[in-house]
């Protein structure tokens, strides 16, 4: 997510010129804020009225950079009492979403904003403008998304005249993390600490100039971690405008709607999407972490593939995962799907124990080359090639070549990454005739024509 902030295009007003006086900003990392009137009341205790839309448009105070941003109505703060979110969560968990965007809108004024990060996205963003009220939209730019991710961005502006600005992560951070462990240490070490530097760290400065967000969470995007998302709450993890505990509110108006009224919702407002959905992907982040999903996976299969755990998550909304010791390497998903039957059982495919494997890294002369798959039952990517490996192994009876399996999750799994050169399920490799080293199938095109090409090139 990049964060900017906007107002929508049903604000009628005029545009800030050179000729009005130009607020000081102050700046902070990469962005420059608006210096901000020290307030003695806390948030929970103020309320935005929002003038109608007609009124005299005026520059707010709140924190906002300073370039290409529309002028927001006037606001004036009145003192209200501390409001109950978990009752008002109650109150609105059969509202619409629209009504829900309409609520956290007309109670936050400018103090609020969307958060913007492509894909789904564009619905908030969509039941936003419908609501006739100005509003703000952020997006966290880490500097890896999808050439597509980038035109989408550019497409919804010019879709709903607005401006998108954008945080940035902390360029020596990055550097540091770059120079220290490459570009891709997340293929080996997992993705939370690059998730940290590009996208938590820049999101917690970001949020220290609201006092409210609105996400596109929904229950249905991850069941391990997203299933008791409130439509509204007290934000757990990060901190709003005043600081402190409490001081920000997150708003989650699509947490009750399936990911295909989603969808319907979009087509039928004939709204910009990503590109990327008509090639597969559904849920979409940075390049190198993101891919497309097979027919019936669920979206977060395309997330972090490499790593084995369900719950998979970048960090922007840990508060909300219900079970962290299912996030992380994984070995508590692969425990829980122990029970899983097992995978290529065919007499064409030979199953490979850990010595097994060892003696094929030790000779360096073999009487025939071996083709094997490292795997886990439980892994849908190796249960969608089965078919695919089972015939192979079939049509090269005879040839000389023999087709091996060998389960590389749980105990194995430390030893096939530092060894076998597992990196994602499933892993296939060549043993070659008259070569020490395996040879790494560098393809995920796992049809039989496609696999037996690399064979024969290598026999």
């Amino acid at each position: 997510m990049a964060l900017a902030f906007t107002s929508s295009t049903a604000i009628h007003g005029s545009l800030s010129s050179s000729s009005h006086q130009q607020p000081k900003v102050s700046q902070l990392g990469n962005t420059q804020l608006l210096d901000q009137p020290k307030k003695s009341l806390n948030f929970s205790q103020r309320r935005c009225a929002v003038k109608p839309l007609y009124a005299e448009p005026k520059r707010n105070e709140s924190i906002v950079p300073s370039a290409a941003t529309f002028v927001s109505p006037e606001v004036a703060e009145k003192v209200i009492e501390a409001e109950d979110f978990e009752k008002l969560a109650k109150d609105l968990e059969n509202a619409s979403p629209l009504e829900i965007m309409d609520n956290a809108l007309e109670k936050f004024g400018d103090d609020i904003a969307i958060a913007f990060s492509g894909a789904e996205d564009v619905a908030l963003i969509e039941y936003a403008h419908l609501t006739g009220r100005p509003f703000r939209v952020f997006s966290l730019d880490t500097g890896r998304l999808n050439p597509e991710t980038y035109q989408l961005f550019d497409a919804v502006e010019k879709h709903y005249g607005i401006h998108i600005e954008y945080t940035f992560p902390d360029a020596v951070e990055v550097q540091a993390l770059v120079r220290t462990k490459g570009l891709f240490s997340f293929y080996e070490d997992g993705h939370q600490e690059c998730c940290r530097v590009r996208k938590v760290r820049p999101l917690r400065r970001a949020l220290k100039g609201l006092r409210a967000w609105i996400t596109g969470q929904r229950k249905d995007q991850s069941p391990g971690t997203r299933s008791e998302v409130p439509v509204v709450q007290v934000d757990p993890s990060f901190e709003g405008l005043d600081g402190g505990s409490g001081s920000l509110v997150k708003w989650n108006p699509v947490a009750n709607v399936e990911g295909k009224d989603i969808w319907n919702f979009l087509r039928a407002m004939n709204v910009p999407v990503n590109s990327l959905h008509l090639k597969g992907y559904v849920s979409i982040g940075c390049e190198p972490c993101t891919r497309p999903v097979l027919p019936g996976q669920h979206e977060r299969e395309g997330r972090w593939w490499w790593e084995d755990a369900k719950a998979k998550e970048c960090g922007l909304h840990k508060g909300n995962i219900k079970d962290e010791s299912v996030n992380g390497n994984g070995n508590n998903a692969t425990q829980a799907n122990d029970t899983v039957a097992d995978i290529f059982d065919t007499k064409d495919i030979v199953t490979l124990s850990r010595p097994g494997v060892e003696n094929l890294l030790k000779l360096e002369d073999r009487r025939e080359p071996w083709l094997v798959v490292l795997y886990a039952p439980w892994c849908q990517f190796c249960q969608a090639m089965e078919g695919s490996y089972v015939e192979l192994a079939e049509k090269l009876g005879g040839s000389g070549v023999k087709v091996g399996k060998f389960r590389a999750d749980g105990e194995q799994k430390t030893f096939a990454q530092q060894e076998l050169q597992l990196g994602s399920f499933p892993t296939i490799l060549f043993f070659p005739k008259h070569a020490s080293q395996p040879i790494k199938y560098p393809s995920e095109k796992r049809d039989v024509d496609s696999l037996l090409a690399f064979v024969n090139s290598l026999r």
